[in-house]
């Protein structure tokens, strides 16, 4: 199942300003992260737990969880690389 989940390049993330800049592989780490790690309830947020789903589910492909994992890290200030 890991290789259906993985990401085609990993997204890099930092959390807190104190925190070592983070890999994002697949969606499991993703999906971790939205949940564990964003707090704000934004429309980008959702839209990224709801493509990590679908992915999870077989209903569409990691590109799409990864553009809106991106589109969230961005909005969150995350984003460290893409």
């Amino acid at each position: 199942m890991a290789g259906l989940t993985r990401f085609e390049r990993p997204v890099v993330v930092r959390i807190g300003h104190h925190s070592a800049e983070r890999s994002v592989f697949d969606v499991n780490d993703a999906a971790m992260i939205l949940v564990r790690d964003l707090q704000s309830q934004t429309e980008k947020r959702r839209q990224a737990m709801d493509a990590c789903l679908q992915v999870l589910r077989g209903e569409t492909h990691p590109p799409a969880a990864r553009r809106a994992f991106v589109a969230a890290a961005l909005e969150a200030k995350i984003l460290r690389s893409d």
